[in-house]
C-alpha cells in the first residue's frame, strides 16, 4: 500500500530539491548592491507621508469585504457547473435560489452606496 505513494514523495522530494537548487543559484549569483533608494520603504510607489497608524476609511475595509463575500460565492458556481449533468432539478432550483439571494444582497448594497467611493 504504501508503493502507492512512492509518486507523491518522489515528486516533493525533487520538487524541494529544485526550488532549493534555484533559491540557492539566485542567492550566490544575484547582483548585492543594496542603495538607499531600495533598502527604503514605501508605499504605492511615494514616500509615506503620515503616521503608520493612522486610521482607515471604513469603505476600505467595506469593499475588501464585499469583493471576498462575492468572489467567494462565485466560486461555488463551479463544482456545481462540473457535476451539472448528474444532480437534477432539485439542485438547479436551489442553484437559483441561491443566485437570486447573491443578487438580491447585491442590489440592495449597490442602492446602499456600499460600492461608490468619493
Amino acid at each position: 500500500m504504501l508503493g502507492e505513494y512512492l509518486p507523491i514523495l518522489l515528486f516533493l522530494i525533487v520538487s524541494t530539491g529544485i526550488a532549493v537548487v534555484l533559491l540557492t543559484v539566485g542567492w550566490l549569483l544575484g547582483p548585492k548592491n543594496p542603495e538607499s533608494e531600495k533598502l527604503s520603504p514605501y508605499e504605492c510607489g511615494f514616500e509615506a507621508f503620515e503616521d503608520a497608524r493612522m486610521k482607515f476609511d471604513v469603505r476600505y475595509y467595506l469593499i475588501a469585504i464585499l469583493f471576498i463575500v462575492f468572489d467567494l460565492e462565485i466560486a461555488f458556481l463551479f463544482p456545481w457547473a462540473v457535476v451539472f449533468q448528474e444532480i437534477g432539478a432539485t439542485a438547479i432550483w436551489a442553484m437559483a435560489i441561491f443566485l437570486g439571494i447573491l443578487t438580491i444582497g447585491f442590489a440592495y448594497e449597490w442602492k446602499k452606496g456600499a460600492l461608490e467611493w468619493e
